[in-house]
This record gives C-alpha cells, sequence and structure tokens, in this order.
C-alpha cells in the first residue's frame, strides 16, 4: 500500500506542479483570464501578481501532499479507500486553486480598469488569409496503427475464445493480485476493445480540432503569432496521435493477457510507466510552447500600438466562453493549455452530453 500512495504521489505533483505555473505559459497578451496589451506582461506589477499566485498554489500544493501521504502512510486503508483519498484531495486541490485564481482574476480586472492600457491604442482582430493553408494538425491515418491493433487483437480474441478462461480477471491491486473477475462472454472478453475503439475515436476527435480550432493571432504581430500558433497545433497534435497510438499498444497487451500468460507484474509496471511518461510528456511539452506557441521562440518585430480586440466580456470568470453570435466553438483557454468550448453555442452542449451518455452506455456495457 505504501508503494501505491507514493507512486500516486509522483504522478500528482507533475499536476500540481503545472497549475502553479500556468501565469507563466498562458498567452502574453492575457493574465489570469484578462486581456492585456503584450508590453503590459512583464511589467513589474504582472511579474509580482504572477510570482505571488505560483507561491500561493504551491504551498498548497505542498500542504495537499503532506496531509495525502500522512493520512495514506499512517492509517489503514483499503485500495478502496485509497481511491476516495485521491478522488477527496484533487477535488478539494481545485476548488481552493480556483478560488485563488477567482481572487487574481478580480484583481487584474481592476488593475485593467484602474489604467486603461486600451485607451490610446488601437483594438484590431488580427486574421490571417494563409492560416488554414498551413499544415495545422498531423494526419488522422495515422490512427490507422491503433485500428490495426485493436481489429486485429478483437480477431484473435474470437479466434482463441475457447482457450480464454471461464473467469477473466477486469480488475488488479497494486501487488499484482486479482480482485474482481468477470464470467467469459463474447461481451465480456470485447469490453477492453469496445473501450479502445472509443477512446481512438475520441483521439481522431481532439486531432481534428486542434486544427479546426479558431484562429487567434496577436494583432501586435500576426505573422509572428501565426508560426507560434502553428508549433503549438502541430505538438499538441503529435502528442495525441502518438499518446493514442501508445495507449492502444497498452490496452491491447492487457486483451492478450486474457489469452496468453503474461505476469500480472509486467502488467501493472507497463500501465504505470505507461501513464507516467505521458504525464510527463504533457507536462514538458506546455512547459516548452505555452498556450497558443507563446513560449515557441520565433524572432519578427511587433507593434506595441495595436493590440487585440477586447473580448473579456464574452469570458465569464476569464474561464468560460459565452458568445452565442460567435460560429466557433472550440476555442484556446484564457488560463491553461488547451482548448475550451464555446458555451454560448447549443451545439457544445450537445457534444458534452453525447460524450458523456456514451461513456455511461460504454461503462454499463462492460460491467
Amino acid at each position: 500500500m505504501t508503494n501505491l500512495i507514493l507512486l500516486i504521489t509522483l504522478t500528482l505533483l507533475p499536476a500540481f506542479i503545472s497549475i502553479m505555473f500556468i501565469p507563466y505559459w498562458t498567452r502574453k497578451t492575457e493574465s489570469f483570464g484578462v486581456s492585456i496589451p503584450a508590453d503590459i506582461y512583464d511589467t513589474s506589477a504582472l511579474k509580482s501578481m504572477r510570482k505571488k499566485y505560483t507561491i500561493i498554489i504551491g504551498v498548497i500544493s505542498l500542504l495537499t501532499i503532506c496531509v495525502f501521504l500522512g493520512y495514506g502512510l499512517f492509517t489503514n486503508m483499503s485500495e478502496s479507500m485509497v481511491g476516495w483519498l485521491v478522488g477527496t484531495t484533487i477535488t478539494l486541490f481545485m476548488i481552493i486553486s480556483f478560488m485563488i485564481y477567482l481572487i487574481f482574476h478580480q484583481k487584474m480586472k481592476q488593475i485593467k480598469s484602474t489604467t486603461k492600457w486600451g485607451r490610446q491604442r488601437t483594438q484590431k482582430l488580427a486574421i490571417h488569409t494563409q492560416f488554414r493553408q498551413q499544415k495545422l494538425r498531423y494526419s488522422n491515418n495515422w490512427f490507422i496503427v491503433p485500428f490495426v491493433l485493436i481489429f486485429s487483437t478483437i480477431i484473435l480474441t474470437f479466434l482463441s475464445y475457447e482457450h480464454i478462461p471461464e473467469k477473466i480477471p477486469m480488475q488488479y491491486n497494486f501487488q499484482g493480485e486479482i480482485t474482481n473477475f468477470a464470467t467469459k462472454s463474447y461481451r465480456t472478453v470485447l469490453a477492453l476493445p469496445i473501450t479502445q475503439l472509443y477512446l481512438i475515436l475520441i483521439f481522431i476527435f481532439v486531432n481534428t480540432l486542434t486544427g479546426k480550432a479558431k484562429q487567434q493571432l496577436s494583432a501586435e504581430n500576426p505573422e509572428k503569432s501565426m508560426h507560434q500558433n502553428t508549433i503549438f497545433r502541430r505538438r499538441w497534435s503529435a502528442f495525441t496521435i502518438f499518446g493514442g497510438i501508445i495507449l492502444s499498444m497498452l490496452l491491447s497487451t492487457v486483451q492478450l493477457s486474457f489469452i496468453y500468460s503474461i505476469p500480472q507484474g509486467f502488467l501493472i509496471t507497463t500501465a504505470v510507466i505507461t501513464v507516467f511518461a505521458i504525464i510527463i510528456w504533457a507536462f514538458i511539452l506546455s512547459y516548452k510552447t505555452g498556450q497558443g506557441g507563446s513560449r515557441v521562440t520565433v524572432s519578427m518585430d511587433s507593434n506595441g500600438k495595436t493590440v487585440n480586440r477586447d473580448d473579456d466580456r464574452y469570458w465569464k470568470l476569464g474561464q468560460f466562453y459565452v458568445n452565442k453570435d460567435d460560429p466557433t466553438i472550440f476555442i484556446e483557454k484564457r488560463f491553461g493549455i488547451g482548448w475550451t468550448m464555446n458555451w454560448g453555442r447549443p451545439i457544445s452542449w450537445v457534444i458534452v452530453i453525447g460524450f458523456i451518455l456514451i461513456t455511461l452506455g460504454i461503462v454499463l456495457l462492460t460491467i
């Protein structure tokens, strides 16, 4: 159990560190969910705010880790209780960190209101006519690889159905011991491949929106911003594709363990290494690239007299984009890495509800 607690702690650390440094990874035209001129980003006041936020979240992260370790290591807990502890810890941390963010968001709005940075600057919405002609993402044809893996596994499962044990292991503890079985049936032996197919379809969806998401360029330097944003999208497209392939390989290996004798210890170790590697990859990618490619070095001059169009009114709490007049469905986050949705469009809610219903359906199918 000690190893499990330490492993979970090791997995949580990159996530906590990422949240600490989000203010440094966002675009230089945004600060705590509020739009600003790029040249204001490096002023002493905003530097101080970013530093304070990082320290506060860092202290909260440290306290959270200490409480989690103390409770997990020095109390007699079952693995199910550890699951509840992890869920509770993450939920409380996210709530507290969001409340801290809101404090800084409101302070940022007050500073912007009193300083009136954009009063003597021209506000523009930058649109580059050649943006969509760039190679914004890698081809979905790469997902042929996991599809071949999945369907090969399904065929092999059918061919070897008679050799599969009557009781199929469905859950292991961290020591490699089987804690839950399921009676063999076509439904149970196909549960994992069906889950794989669903996950790969999600990866294809994410990779597609990486190229289709709204064009957001800096009005101060549209050319530089286009190059940065192109690199940003390509890197996350590669992450999505190869992350999907690696995850598919892992789940196919688990499926093969129903047919062939594969040590449980090997399966668990492989799963842990795979998940941890993906988390670290995402962390490094966020650090190196930043939101929208803001941390990608591209040498081009900018014009400080022009700023992005102020659309703060559409960003509720600086995080939720609500604009029923904007046909865009997917848009870059203002505080964080990646994309969010335009919650002013009904189709956004249809997509989310659809994903939830399909996920619940697959869970019920595989029980």
